[in-house]
């Protein structure tokens, strides 16, 4: 299959080694300002794919996100975040990287050639047909994410990817692809940069919109959030003290005891 990779093309800059840094800092803040554009653009897909995945956790699936390199470790990144920000258990969003664990921090050789091994990931999580998997690739064309994506088709579970190019080998055996086209790079066939960018606003908006959907959002309150720090202590306290219109130290002498910002607000809103 040939088609045109937008990810690779020459950067519309060139001679970057003769810029000065406020040159370079400028042009790679022209090229950034443009991702959220084409993200704009894509919103129908990012809807259609939200809306599959928060049908099937509501029966009890999971989200996956699946990747090699930049791509995995967004993924991993996303995934990591929802358990303390809106208190859902570790294994409900999982995000796989090609490597194992050992790739968030270097990167392994060829593991994202290997067309078996994404496979073998998913399944030492006993991935069902209730799952969803989503497939983060720039170019569209890594062997380890287009294999898990086409044996999540065989076993009958639905995917979705997110990909820089258009008309990509992934996009094509993707159920749900979303095909968000940033262009060349400032650094060309760094895809780290706009792709990185755009591919990390997306996940953005699916994690956090479908948690808002599963109900973990009060208002604009992240009122399901793990306690797990003095920062977030103060945000709970902060959250109490605006939803019921208490003092700090009655909020604070609440949340000490309870430690779950909504089970204080129902349990308050309820007279108990």
């Amino acid at each position: 299959m040939h088609f045109k990779k937008t990810t690779e093309q020459p950067s519309k800059y060139n001679h970057l080694e003769k810029m000065s840094v406020k040159e370079l800092l400028s042009n790679i803040n022209a090229e950034d300002k443009t991702v959220p554009y084409a993200v704009e653009k894509v919103i129908p897909s990012i809807e259609t794919l939200v809306l599959k995945i928060v049908e099937r956790i509501k029966k009890g699936g999971r989200l996956f996100y699946i990747g090699a390199g930049t791509s995995g470790r967004l993924g991993i990144v996303d995934a990591s975040e929802c358990p303390p920000t809106f208190g859902v258990p570790h294994d409900l969003v999982i995000g796989l990287i090609a490597g194992g664990d050992a790739a968030i921090r270097e990167a392994v050789e060829f593991a994202e050639d290997s067309t078996t091994q994404s496979w073998e990931d998913l399944q030492s999580y006993q991935i069902n047909d209730l799952d969803t998997v989503i497939g983060i690739a720039a170019s569209g064309t890594t062997p380890y994410v287009i294999s898990a994506i086409e044996k999540c088709n065989e076993n009958n579970i639905v995917t979705g990817c997110i990909t820089c190019n258009e008309g990509s080998p992934l996009a094509k055996v993707a159920n749900y692809p979303i095909e968000v086209v940033v262009g060349p790079e400032f650094v060309t066939g760094s895809s780290r940069m706009k792709a990185g960018t755009a591919q990390k606003l997306i996940l953005n908006m699916i994690s956090t919109s479908v948690m808002i959907q599963l109900g973990r959002v009060k208002g604009n309150k992240m009122v399901d959030m793990q306690l797990t720090n003095n920062k977030l202590v103060d945000r709970g306290v902060n959250m109490l003290m605006t939803e019921l219109k208490i003092s700090k130290n009655k909020a604070s002498e609440l949340l000490s005891k309870h430690n779950n910002v909504r089970k204080i607000i129902n349990d308050f809103n309820n007279g108990n």
